[in-house]
C-alpha cells in the first residue's frame, strides 16, 4: 500500500495510470476480434505506420497525434481493401506496409531531428511523455472506442465468427470491419506514448491468448481479457517503479507471465483429465 501511494503522489504516474489503463482496456476487446480473424498482427503494423507518421510530423513540426491519427486510419483502410480484394494476403500485406513505414521513419528522423528523446519515445515507450492533452484525448477517444464497441457489440460478434453468416442475416461486414479497424488504429496511436510502437501490439495479443486459456464463451473472452488487461499494465507499471524498468517492456513480460501460467494451469487441468479416464 505505501507503494501505491508513492507512486500516486507523482502526478505524471497517475497520468500514465489513467491513460494507460484507457488504452489497454481498449485494446484488450479488440484484440479478441482481431485475434479470432487471424488478424492479430495489424496492431504490429499500424503501430510502424504510426511511427512513420509520428517522425515526419515531428520533423516538420507537427502535433505528432493530429497527424498520426488519420495517417493510420488510412493504412487500416488500405490493409482491409487488400485483404477483402484478396490481392495480397493480409500477412504479406501488414509486413509490407510495416516495413516501408518503419524505414521512412527511421529515414527522415536521420536526416532531420536525430533520434531525440521525443522519437525514442514513440519508438520504445516513456512513462514521462504522456501530458495533460495527451491524457484527456487518450480519456476522451477510449471513451468513444469502448462506447462503439460495446453499442455494436452483437454485430461484432457476428462478423467475427462467420462473415458469411453475417452477410446472410443483413449484416453490413464491410462497415463493422471498417469499424473495427478505424478503432484499432485509434487505439494503436493512442498507446504508442506509453508502449512504444515495438510493444504496443501486445496490448492488443497477450489478453485475448491469456482470457482463451481460461473461458470458451466469446462474451467471456472479451470481459476476461479486458480485466486481464488493466490488471496487467497495472502490476507492470509497479513493477517498472520499484525496479527502474521500462514501463512498456515491463507490461509486455507481466502479460507474458500471465498467459504462461494459464496455459500451464489449462495443460495441467487437461492432462489430469485424461489420466483420470484412462485410470
Amino acid at each position: 500500500m505505501g507503494v501505491v501511494l508513492e507512486m500516486l503522489s507523482y502526478p505524471f504516474i497517475v497520468r500514465a495510470l489513467v491513460g494507460g489503463a484507457l488504452v489497454s482496456l481498449c485494446a484488450s476487446l479488440l484484440g479478441v476480434s482481431l485475434v479470432l480473424k487471424r488478424y492479430s498482427m495489424i496492431g504490429d503494423g499500424l503501430s510502424h505506420v504510426s511511427f512513420g507518421a509520428l517522425s515526419v510530423a515531428l520533423a516538420a513540426g507537427w502535433q505528432p497525434l493530429t497527424v498520426s491519427i488519420p495517417v493510420v486510419i488510412l493504412a487500416a483502410f488500405f490493409l482491409l481493401h487488400l485483404r477483402e480484394n484478396g490481392r495480397l494476403k493480409s500477412d504479406a500485406a501488414i509486413a509490407v506496409i510495416s516495413a516501408s513505414a518503419l524505414a521512412l521513419g527511421i529515414i527522415v528522423t536521420s536526416l532531420t531531428t536525430g533520434m531525440t528523446t521525443d522519437v525514442s519515445s514513440y519508438m520504445f515507450g516513456s512513462i514521462l511523455a504522456m501530458s495533460r492533452e495527451d491524457v484527456r484525448l487518450s480519456a476522451v477517444l477510449s471513451i468513444v472506442v469502448l462506447g462503439l464497441f460495446l453499442f455494436c457489440y452483437n454485430k461484432v460478434f457476428a462478423v467475427t465468427f462467420d462473415e458469411s453468416f453475417a452477410r446472410a442475416t443483413g449484416v453490413n461486414v464491410p462497415l463493422y470491419n471498417v469499424l473495427i479497424s478505424v478503432l484499432t488504429a485509434v487505439t494503436i496511436v493512442l498507446g504508442m506514448r506509453m508502449m512504444g510502437a515495438m510493444l504496443i501490439s501486445s496490448l492488443v495479443i497477450f489478453p485475448c491468448l491469456s482470457a482463451m486459456q481460461a473461458v470458451k464463451s466469446f462474451g467471456g473472452v472479451v470481459i476476461l481479457s479486458g480485466i486481464l488487461s488493466v490488471g496487467c499494465f497495472l502490476l507492470g507499471m509497479a513493477a517498472s517503479y520499484v525496479y527502474s524498468l521500462p514501463a512498456g517492456a515491463s507490461v509486455v513480460v507481466v502479460n507474458l507471465a500471465v498467459f504462461l501460467t494459464l496455459a500451464g494451469v489449462r495443460q495441467a487441468v487437461l492432462w489430469g483429465g485424461k489420466r483420470g479416464k484412462n485410470v
